[in-house]
């Protein structure tokens, strides 16, 4: 099986000068002692993939995204009685033609600003 680029089967794993290509291609500042961590944390994380691409075979294996089959269990949407309008409202803090009134958050010039863009 083809080595993925910049990955060895040494110990080390990656090195540090590829980590901090990693980290300018990221826009990451690293420090040397960053550099050295992350290219042993890295090594070992690269390790435990060869590992596993010694072993598995996944020339037969169908690419998934689970690992148990996922159905949808979203009811059908079927119309039903619900409450009339009057009988929510009762519920209402304060009502205004026939819709829930709330606080206003937004200021008058930001709504006017919004008119404007909606004319547009």
């Amino acid at each position: 099986m083809p080595e993925p680029a910049g990955t060895t089967r040494d110990p080390a794993g990656i090195s540090e000068e590829q980590v901090a290509h990693l980290a300018r291609l990221s826009r990451l500042a690293l420090a040397d002692a960053e550099l050295e961590s992350l290219a042993a944390q890295l090594g070992v994380v690269l390790g435990a993939v060869a590992q596993i691409q010694e072993v598995a075979d996944a020339a037969d294996v169908p690419p998934t995204t689970h690992a148990v089959p996922v159905e949808n269990v979203v009811r059908p949407d079927v119309v039903r009685p619900s409450l009339p309008p009057a009988a929510v409202l009762a519920g209402a803090p304060e009502a205004e033609d026939g819709r829930f009134r709330v606080p206003q958050i937004l200021e008058d010039d930001v709504l006017e600003d919004e008119d404007v863009e909606d004319s547009a």
